[in-house]
């Protein structure tokens, strides 16, 4: 997971035609072409001034490979996202490097930026089961690169230490981390190190340098290594801070030219979401820790929570901080075990008055008699931080939701804040890996003055955008890029 760089989670179709999308092909034209001027936008992949969405299929067949996975584009218009605007890419897909095999599970992190500083956003892929020849589940991190008709062709970025760990990708994070005007690459693994891909990439030789810095996880530690990787720049000096999620503990280290420094650690956590912005437009960005395992790590609450820790001249400052569950006066549902709330984060500002929203899943959720349905609250900035005021509430039981509250959908398994119409208000996509017998979907509900509106709300489903079941389970709508 990583927020936007400063250069800034039915009709079916045949099994031929999702074939041919999974090898790269369009279901309808794409805004853009020759004439279309780079926005400089980093999830604007096109260059026509429209955010896209980014969103995994990890269970993608593709080339007949089972669980190969693939990565859905979808493009902002001024209508906003529709299925009939979205492109599939998996490896098996023109220009992109490797091969689609059985269980790499392509797409299962995602991260976007203008890497290349060509005005267009580029989309980074981590695969961390990717094998390579004598190394199981060795990783690999891919970077698919925007033009005037989209994203088109990629790089790999090479594990500089396949030895000393597994999963290399497992997490990725873009920002400029070294303070030099530049976009760099941070990426996990199972290892305690992370490492630093210097902006200055170009599409044949990949980043202009790499640096390594170790981290505070403990070995040993389950899941291992770096879990989630977040951006943010917590102490306003114009270069961003990485902060590592892991189930040790949530680290924060201060981005410098020779590579970032430990700064302080930021709440228990273990492996829940993670996201930054400036929700009180104090100058610093703000830190938001997911905590959704309640009974180990997480004391606050039975369903998970999400803490805010405020950013100031020294960074993030843990003296500083806020504490949202189900148990929160203002955010509606009871407070019930493992409902994992704080799972998935995303901030932007849903209502346009300036200051970032907060946007929480909790995928495991039971509404009713449907169990683990899912449902995301949406909580708001304002002057004095976050506030559960006013937050609203949404699942498929919501008036103008499309669907219907189902056992096991999993709504809410990734959330994503972007705008997509460009109406100056961020638009909330909801992602449910389970919907439909793990099919998966994808909704996007419109911002608006009074806060995120059902009205005009979309829903489609991994099938609607051409990937095919073909036996096995494509779970669409998890990760999101930027969620």
């Amino acid at each position: 997971m990583s927020r936007h760089s400063r250069s800034r989670r039915p009709h079916v179709l045949g099994a031929a035609i999702a074939s041919a999308v999974l090898a790269g092909g369009l279901l309808a034209s794409l805004p853009g072409g020759a004439s279309a001027a780079a926005s400089g936008l980093a999830d604007d992949f096109n260059g026509d001034g429209y955010r896209d969405l980014a969103t995994g299929a990890t269970g993608a067949v593709a080339n007949s490979k089972a669980k190969a996975g693939a990565v859905v584009v979808s493009y902002g218009s001024s209508s906003g996202i529709s299925a009939s605007r979205s492109k599939i890419t998996s490896q098996s897909s023109s220009g992109v490097p490797g091969a689609s095999e059985t269980e790499d599970r392509f797409g299962t992190e995602l991260a976007h930026g203008d890497l290349n500083n060509d005005g267009y956003g580029d989309l980074v892929v981590g695969t961390p089961l990717e094998d390579v020849p004598g190394d199981v589940d060795r990783g690999a991190v891919t970077i698919l690169w925007g033009g005037s008709s989209g994203l088109s062709g990629g790089t790999t970025i090479s594990d500089p230490s396949g030895s000393g760990h597994d999963r290399f990708g497992q997490s990725i994070a873009v920002g400029d981390f070294t303070g030099d005007g530049r976009t760099d690459l941070a990426v996990g693994s199972t290892g305690k190190d992370i490492w630093v891909f210097k902006g200055g990439f170009t599409k044949s030789g990949g980043a202009a340098g790499k640096l390594r810095f170790d981290t505070q996880i403990e070995s040993g530690a389950y899941p291992k290594g770096a879990v989630q990787l977040a951006a943010g720049d917590f102490d306003n000096d114009r270069t961003d801070d990485v902060v590592v999620g892991s189930s040790a503990g949530n680290f924060v280290y201060r981005g410098a030219s020779t590579g970032p420094t430990f700064q302080t650690e930021a709440g228990t956590g273990y492996a829940g979401g993670l996201t930054a912005a400036d929700f009180d437009r104090d100058g610093h960005d703000d830190l938001v820790v997911g905590n959704d395992f309640v009974g180990v790590m997480d004391t606050t609450s039975k369903g998970g929570s999400a803490t805010v820790f405020y950013g100031g001249a020294a960074g993030v400052d843990t003296s500083r901080s806020k504490v949202f569950s189900q148990a929160t006066e203002g955010v509606a549902g009871e407070d019930e075990y493992h409902d994992s709330f704080g799972d998935a984060l995303a901030a932007d500002d849903v209502n346009g008055d300036g200051y970032p929203d907060l946007a929480v899943g909790a995928m495991f959720e039971s509404i009713g008699s449907a169990s683990n349905t899912g449902n995301i609250w949406v909580l708001h900035g304002s002057s004095s931080g976050l506030t559960a005021t006013g937050s609203q509430s949404f699942n498929q039981g919501t008036s103008g939701v499309p669907g219907a509250n189902e056992s096991s959908d999993l709504f809410g398994k990734s959330v994503h804040l972007a705008d997509h119409n460009r109406d100056g208000r961020a638009d909330l996509a909801v992602g449910a890996s389970g919907e439909n017998s793990d099919d998966g979907a994808v909704w996007v509900l419109r911002g608006a003055s009074s806060g995120v509106t059902t009205s005009g709300a979309v829903s489609f489903s991994g099938p609607t955008v051409g990937i095919g079941r073909s036996g096995d389970d494509p779970v669409f709508g998890r990760p999101m890029s930027g969620s």
